[in-house]
């Protein structure tokens, strides 16, 4: 392998910088998108069984935040009834929205950057086979006196760019697919959550009385 990095010249960094760019991200998004770190299965019910009765401590919702990201979203929900206990079914709604953006956003990084890598990685291949082809017919005789058994070599070690392009742009973007599911499915999950526990919480919800009408004269 070292050889081999040798022979394809300073192009190959760039790409030896993205495989290991790009391992260290999936190895991340690996670890981070677990379900348990995610919806855990019984958390919401979990939570509707703790709330049947009355809304829990701050500190209970503190917990619950620090649990999971699906935590997170009950957690902005119950916070909402707790801060404005004459909160309408919009503006609950608003809360639980607002939180599972900010968790969406949190299951969607460094995605991009993984993107990216599996985008960029066969263009610095054919970079790298470029330039390792403009070295190798430019170190050629203008009389016309090559060795073919040298410049076929010289091609091969040229290619060699290519090949690792691909090599970390094949895993990188099937990779990028695969959690690009994931948080799709795991947004779902949280939207699905939050439409259960807004009937639910809105059940603590004060309500105003209405004015009372006066009659016509």
């Amino acid at each position: 392998m070292l050889s081999i990095i040798q022979a394809a010249g300073w192009p190959i960094w760039p790409l030896i910088l993205c495989s290991v760019v790009g391992l260290a991200l999936v190895v991340e998004r690996l670890i981070s998108l677990r379900e348990r770190r995610i919806a855990p299965p019984k958390l919401l019910d979990e939570v509707m069984a703790v709330t049947r009765q009355s809304l829990p401590a701050a500190d209970v919702v503190a917990k619950l935040h620090d649990n999971s990201v699906l935590g997170q979203v009950l957690a902005g929900g119950l916070r909402a009834v707790s801060a404005d206990p004459r909160i309408n079914e919009h503006g609950l709604r608003q809360a639980f929205e607002n939180a599972g953006r900010v968790c969406v956003h949190q299951l969607e990084r460094y995605l991009n950057t993984l993107g990216t890598i599996a985008a960029a990685a066969p263009l610095l291949g054919l970079f790298g086979t470029v330039v390792g082809m403009i070295d190798i017919f430019g170190s050629q005789a203008p009389t016309g006196g090559s060795n073919p058994a040298l410049l076929a070599h010289g091609i091969s070690v040229a290619l060699y760019n290519t090949a690792f392009g691909l090599i970390i742009a094949i895993p990188s973007l099937m990779f990028y697919r695969y959690f690009r599911g994931r948080v799709d499915e795991y947004a779902l999950t949280l939207e699905l959550a939050a439409e259960r526990m807004v009937p639910h919480l809105l059940r603590f919800a004060l309500r105003t009385a209405p004015a009372p009408t006066t009659p016509a004269a």
